[in-house]
């Protein structure tokens, strides 16, 4: 069962992280300049301060850094228990991401498991969530 999420006011600076799911992609802000990675997004590099800036498409793939198991439902319909982790992007150096651990029971979740983008779709909102790879 899928509860209704949060809405996510997009903007201009965000738009294609929570919309980049419908194409597949996870899309993390970069600098052009530097290199660095912003998250979440901004229109100004927190490394460097260039505005060169643009959304780029990494891989989903990472590590679960932390987690914790959330057993009271905040929303009407909220499944629970269910998995709210820190997940550390492989190829985003320094982006962590708070997600969903989903499609495993919640005791089958540990850190260090490895771990890959899903996409939940809910009013044009791509919203990131994760499963465990073998």
């Amino acid at each position: 069962m899928v509860w209704q999420r949060s809405r996510v006011r997009l903007d201009n600076d965000n738009r294609a992280f929570w919309t980049g799911g419908a194409d597949g992609k996870l899309n993390i802000a970069r600098c052009g300049d530097c290199g660095g990675f912003i998250h979440p997004p901004r229109e100004v590099c927190r490394h460097c301060l260039s505005d060169k800036v643009a959304p780029f498409a990494v891989a989903g793939t990472g590590v679960i850094d932390s987690y914790t198991v959330n057993h009271q439902a905040w929303a009407k319909d909220m499944p629970v228990p269910f998995v709210i982790a820190r997940v550390a992007l492989d190829d985003a150096p320094g982006v962590y991401l708070t997600t969903n651990i989903v499609g495993c029971p919640v005791e089958d979740v540990d850190i260090d498991d490895r771990v890959r983008v899903v996409f939940e779709e809910q009013d044009g909102i791509w919203y990131p969530l994760f499963e465990k790879v073998a």
